[in-house]
């Protein structure tokens, strides 16, 4: 059966290989695999407790943020101590823009190439001065050969519908989040000390006040936040989505989604977060909650060896390199499960789970949105690759208008007569400790067990872990895997539709690609942007 091989991927983070069978034109069997092996965990072992969460937040590049702040719930869990209210509610702002910043960075510059060709915004015909700039940019740039890392894309492939006009309209907004996404930055740096790695948020609290000014410029960059997301982001979705409308009935995977949670409450209950704790199978129920203790990890197709399936809280990292190959092992990933079952994580698992438990925020901008698509009702289009480009913008509005109200809590916090933003404790000998957070991917947990004052063992299930996981021990696909069975495939040397699929999980994982010919097993190598 011919075989379409992408080794690796481009527009993520990280290592990335993608095999597929096609047989009469369609995906007819998967097989994603993590080509890296860092070993983070190991280089934690026998380490002060208090310096895992510095060394966790280099496990990305580029959600540093959520791995330093599951880190440190992990370890407060097993210090047994809970910080004051300024330093949640700072984090909670930490993790914000950088959920804005991840999500303004997937939708125009990891995955919004997928949707918009750039030659053809050649071809538009602009009125605006702002764009006909931007035409002239783009033209002189083409003109001189200088595509640079676009000149081996698929421009003019026939998957791509937008009209010239919207294709420059679009481009445009490319080049603007570029400057809007890097202010998102701008906070974390202000309130965490320093970006990406911030430095401000210890077990126990926040090692630096900030002060009402710093508020208030935080304040005046949310608000140009809004903007964009609202105006800007919001109506490219709205522009895209009706060229794109059979999307949301492709890609649409296993149908389980998981979310630990994200933005602490007052309460610090998981399931009374600003977005919340759940879990949803076969894509329906009512979100019900979730617990770590259901969750495992097999290995039987990973390049690891273990006892079994096994909790984080007892998980083991040895890993052992055999040869590729997708009867046996084949990924440098683990395969988490829940319940046994593989689930989805990332925005449309938040989005789904807060929906479906009653979010009040979540539900007007979901039905909002099928409205505006003529799609009323109908939450099933969004268990797709549509419905997840449609997860990130719908969280985006959502998250950038809660920020605003987490800044007047804190200068009220910072009011009081005695502010406290640190909690002392004690390094205890022996423990145990688990974190559950949200990256933007997805749901991220760390787990700890301290021994003699030392990390004896120490454990991540982070979001891409669970969305591109080999088979399991029941020789069940993982959620990638899943989405990608079934999809048309119009010419395997330029396999746009496969990259939509892959670029809608936004995998942390890097890129050029091996396609085999299906009619002459010819092997082409092909650069993707």
């Amino acid at each position: 059966m011919p075989k379409l091989v992408i080794d690796p991927v481009t527009r993520i983070e990280g290592h990335l290989r993608v095999e597929v069978e096609i047989e009469n034109g369609k995906v007819k069997d998967a097989w994603s695999a993590g080509t890296l092996f860092r070993g983070i965990e190991l280089i934690l072992q026998g380490r002060d407790p208090r310096d895992a969460w510095h060394i966790t937040q280099r496990i990305c590049g580029v959600c540093p943020v959520p791995h330093g702040l599951a880190s440190v719930l992990a370890l407060e869990d097993a210090f047994k101590v809970q910080p004051p209210e300024p330093a949640r509610i700072v984090r909670n702002l930490i993790e914000g823009t950088q959920m804005l910043h991840s999500h303004i960075l997937w939708f125009y510059h990891l995955n919004g190439l997928d949707y918009v060709d750039i030659i053809s915004s050649l071809q538009a015909r602009p009125k605006e001065e702002s764009l006909i700039n931007v035409k002239n940019k783009i033209s002189t740039f083409i003109n001189r050969g200088q595509l640079g890392p676009f000149a081996n894309a698929y421009w003019g492939h026939p998957a791509y519908r937008l009209p010239p006009d919207l294709d420059l309209l679009l481009l445009a907004h490319y080049l603007q989040a570029l400057e809007v996404q890097l202010k998102a930055t701008k906070p974390t740096a202000v309130l965490g000390g320093k970006w990406p790695m911030h430095m401000n948020t210890p077990p126990g609290g926040l090692t630096k006040v900030p002060t009402i000014q710093q508020i208030k410029s935080f304040l005046y960059i949310v608000k140009e936040l809004q903007d964009f997301v609202n105006t800007v982001m919001y109506q490219d979705l709205l522009t895209l989505a009706p060229f794109y409308l059979d999307w949301a009935n492709k890609g649409r995977g296993v149908g389980n989604y998981l979310a630990w949670g994200v933005f602490e409450d007052r309460s610090r209950e998981p399931k009374k977060r600003f977005l919340p704790r759940g879990v949803v199978f076969d894509g329906k129920g009512q979100g019900e909650d979730a617990f770590p203790a259901e969750v495992k990890e097999h290995v039987c197709h990973s390049f690891y060896e273990s006892k079994g399936p096994l909790n984080p809280q007892r998980g083991e990292t040895k890993p052992r390199f055999i040869e590729y190959s997708t009867q046996e092992s084949y990924s440098w990933l683990k395969a988490p499960r829940y319940k046994d079952m593989p689930m989805e994580v990332g925005p449309l698992a938040r989005v789904l789970v807060a929906y479906l438990s009653g979010h009040e925020l979540i539900g007007k901008e979901v039905d909002s949105l099928l409205k505006q698509l003529g799609q009323e009702g109908n939450l099933e289009i969004l268990k797709s690759v549509l419905g997840r480009i449609a997860a990130r913008v719908i969280e985006s509005r959502v998250i950038a208008a809660k920020m605003e109200e987490w800044l007047l809590e804190l200068i009220e916090e910072l009011k009081k007569e005695k502010v406290e933003v640190y909690q002392e404790y004690e390094l205890p000998k022996e423990s145990e400790g688990l974190g559950l957070w949200e990256a933007p991917r997805g749901a991220l947990g760390h787990w700890v067990q301290i021994k003699n004052g030392r990390i004896a063992n120490y454990q991540c299930v982070v979001p891409t872990t669970w969305n591109a996981s080999p088979r399991d021990d029941y020789n069940r696909r993982g959620p990638l895997e899943e989405a990608l069975v079934g999809i048309s495939v119009e010419d395997p040397k330029r396999p746009i539709e496969i990259l939509r699929v892959i670029h809608s999980f936004d995998p942390c994982l890097a890129c050029a690609v091996h396609v085999i010919d299906p009619t002459t097993n010819e092997i082409y190598k092909i650069r993707v942007i």
